[in-house]
């Protein structure tokens, strides 16, 4: 390839030849023969003329970042234009709307100020015409026949529903080794009654969500979902509409989806949350079985923004559904596929979700140790868990922390180390020094409280209170050898020691905290 000076303008505007003598002037030459070559300028520029089409006709436009991305790296020089939408048009759902115009023409929707849809859309061509009015023509006459077929398949949609759909789901695979996805509802409607039992006591609730469950597939054999994709589980949420099912029905059949990407929406109704985590945990939990698990590299079925996404709705929602006990639930249809026994699944799945906790707890500001200290001693809650180490990461701020942690990890580490006092029980009658019976003391008078407030969810406060038992124990050190020559005095002192470090324990494994 032989380089040189010349290059051409707009294919249309400028199609004859032009020199670049030096690298400086490329830019601006280019622009002087219609074509933005900066890619943030052509964006600006788009923008700028997509928001003016939409203005003239008394409208705004309904944003859309991809698309404008979109847009914008389709033309070198970007003319919009606004053109009408034949108005018998409106009587489809605005998500049809909305989405043929996008997917199939990329255009862009017009609302008014309160954000109705307008019978408009705004076109971005490459080429500066003289008669824009024409090219607005044109660009209607090729939305009509893309809006009929939009049409067609709705309305022969209304005129089937979810029956039918239901019954060609069981040719629709959802993997191969786990079935279809008529399978996978029969699994998800018995995951969803867990779960609502869970959440709820109201009989009318789980029956919504089993419901909900039953319905919540049903749109992807749709005409208008096998022709837009995107719209799946929002077409689910119009056609229960219309076929009068109850409002969070309808709105849970779209919500089971949520999040659907990073720091998107979440579920907004207890039963679309519910039927969303039963939906996510049995992907999960299947995939889990037939070996289909997220690597470095590699995350075919989006695990890993499933299990996020469970993490996010029950704290959303302050859902403490126990988390080992649903997977136990969620694992119990793929028995006889599972290349594991059920409790070691069981337990990378619980692992693989204690991994999701963790990197979320990071992001949003917390310790790693804390996180370590908290989780480790147990993550079957996610609220709690969040509850936890946002207590202990408020208290590890306190200027007298460090020397409370080297208290309380010598407690533990002893208690690892040692041997042979297991089944002791604290016997006073064998103290030899006041620190033994001043410890003891205070934890029983520190130990109802400090249970009361972790019942209660006051971690915090839970925390304050052992924390009050820092001089007694560092006065027990000082008074006492722990491993002392008697046998008997010895496994007692562990013993003392050993239920301190339980009580530790509830709230978190305090070994793996750093001083500093």
């Amino acid at each position: 390839i032989k380089s040189g000076r010349t290059t051409f303008g707009h294919s249309f505007m400028h199609p004859s030849k032009i020199k670049i003598m030096e690298p400086g002037e490329y830019i601006e030459k280019l622009q002087s023969v219609h074509v933005v070559v900066d890619m943030a300028v052509r964006k600006k520029e788009t923008a700028r003329e997509i928001e003016a089409a939409a203005a003239g006709v008394g409208g705004n436009i309904l944003w859309d970042e991809e698309l404008l991305d979109i847009v914008t790296n389709l033309v070198e020089y970007p003319v919009a234009t606004a053109g009408r939408v034949d108005e018998a048009f409106l009587e489809i759902p605005r998500e049809i709307l909305i989405t043929a115009m996008r997917e199939h023409q990329k255009y862009f929707a017009v609302v008014d100020d309160a954000g109705n849809l307008m019978p408009y859309f705004v076109a971005v061509n490459n080429t500066r015409t003289k008669d824009l009015d024409l090219v607005a023509k044109g660009h209607e006459r090729v939305l009509r026949a893309r809006l009929a077929d939009a049409q067609f398949f709705y309305q022969s949609d209304a005129k089937t529903l979810f029956e039918p759909w239901n019954e060609r789901l069981q040719g629709v695979l959802f993997q191969a080794a786990l079935g279809t996805m008529a399978e996978k509802i029969q699994r998800v409607m018995k995951i969803g009654a867990h779960v609502a039992a869970l959440v709820s006591s109201d009989a009318g609730f789980h029956e919504r969500v089993v419901r909900a469950a039953s319905l919540c597939k049903a749109d992807l054999v749709s005409q208008v979902v096998v022709e837009f994709p995107k719209l799946q589980g929002i077409m689910g949420r119009v056609y229960a509409t219309l076929s009068k099912e109850p409002m969070d029905v309808a709105s849970a059949i779209e919500e089971h989806y949520r999040p659907i990407y990073s720091g998107a929406p979440l579920p907004e109704t207890l039963t679309g949350a519910a039927l969303a985590i039963a939906d996510k945990i049995d992907s999960i939990c299947g995939c889990f079985s037939v070996g289909l698990v997220p690597t470095g590299a590699s995350d075919p079925y989006a695990l890993r923004r499933q299990g996020i996404g469970i993490i996010n709705i029950m704290l959303d929602q302050g859902l403490s559904i126990p988390l080992k006990d649903m997977i136990l639930k969620s694992l119990e249809p793929f028995s006889e596929k599972s290349q594991k026994d059920l409790p070691e699944t069981a337990e990378s799945v619980l692992t693989f979700l204690k991994n999701r906790m963790s990197r979320q707890l990071v992001e949003e500001g917390c310790s790693k140790d804390v996180i370590a200290a908290v989780i480790s001693t147990g993550a079957d809650t996610v609220p709690e868990v969040w509850s936890r180490a946002n207590a202990l990461e408020r208290l590890k701020g306190a200027p007298d922390f460090e020397p409370l942690a080297v208290s309380f990890k010598r407690v533990v580490n002893i208690i690892r180390k040692a041997d042979g006092f297991q089944g002791a029980v604290v016997d006073a009658q064998l103290f030899e020094h006041p620190s033994e019976g001043d410890l003891f003391a205070a934890f029983k008078d520190v130990r109802n409280r400090a249970l009361k407030h972790l019942e209660e969810g006051r971690f915090e406060e839970g925390l304050l209170e052992i924390a009050s038992l820092r001089d007694h124990v560092d006065a027990f050190f000082d008074g006492v050898l722990v491993m002392a020559e008697n046998k008997r005095v010895r496994h007692n002192r562990l013993a003392l020691l050993g239920i301190i470090a339980e009580l530790f324990d509830k709230f978190a494994d305090f070994s793996k905290l750093s001083a500093s």
